[in-house]
């Protein structure tokens, strides 16, 4: 049975959100170094993101390297930059032909220039493309996120353009990474871990979460529509009662 005929095409997500977890331990699961598993996870990505444009998901965010990654050892690091940089010359016709724009959020002055240059001239190719965004979470951290916020509104309020009364979810909103994102409605994580990891923690307040056992190189199309179709089943409430949604 296809799957995707049990997805209501009126019931998806506006902000799919995934930590793309397993690269490694696929990899030495099959005797691999870690490099190999990264650079397969590359083939899932792209399944991902042409599956969601085909769908209509309008935002899909993807946590490619988190601020704690820094702290693995260099040849990894190395071969992860590498990784990108070739994954964004390679695709970069599929997200022009597929309408796909490219956006980033991070802290990406911490990325090798090479991968600063390749990033802007795909984002710069991409930005009047409508039909999705996808976001790459690069030497990303909600913790790092947060605290750039609040020093920047308080910087604000100190300097009298914004009152200390006006601070709301509004404000906070518009400074963080994600400004131009709506929250996250679905969040999918693969490998069988269950932690946010440093990922989004403002905007998953009241996300939907799905964990599977999958890891990331082995992430099908029918695996993306596993987690749609349970994120269907769910009642959405945000604090109110069944009685009250229905």
């Amino acid at each position: 049975m296809n799957l995707l005929d049990n997805i209501k095409k009126d019931n998806l997500p506006k902000h799919l959100a995934i930590i793309m977890d397993g690269n490694g331990r696929w990899a030495k699961k099959q005797g691999f170094l870690r490099a190999f598993g990264h650079e397969n996870g590359t083939k899932s990505v792209k399944t991902t993101v042409e599956c969601c444009a085909k769908l209509g998901i309008e935002n899909l965010t993807l946590y490619a390297f988190s601020t704690e990654n820094w702290n693995r050892p260099k040849l990894e690091v190395d071969t992860l930059m590498k990784i990108l940089i070739n994954s964004l010359k390679n695709e970069l016709k599929t997200l022009v032909e597929n309408k796909i724009k490219l956006h980033t959020i991070g802290n990406l002055e911490m990325l090798p220039k090479s991968a600063q240059k390749e990033l802007l001239e795909v984002i710069n190719k991409t930005k009047d493309n409508s039909r999705m965004t996808l976001t790459l979470a690069l030497s990303y951290g909600s913790r790092e996120e947060l605290i750039s916020a609040i020093k920047n509104i308080s910087s604000k309020v100190k300097n009298n353009i914004i009152s200390i009364d006006a601070i709301d979810e509004s404000i906070i909103n518009q400074h963080l990474y994600t400004q131009n994102l709506p929250d996250v409605d679905l969040l999918i994580r693969t490998s069988g871990e269950h932690r946010i990891s440093n990922f989004l923690l403002w905007q998953i307040a009241y996300a939907e979460l799905y964990f599977t056992e999958v890891l990331w190189p082995d992430f099908t199309e029918q695996n993306l529509y596993e987690a749609i179709i349970s994120y269907q089943k769910r009642e959405r409430r945000f604090g109110k009662t069944s009685e009250q949604i229905k």
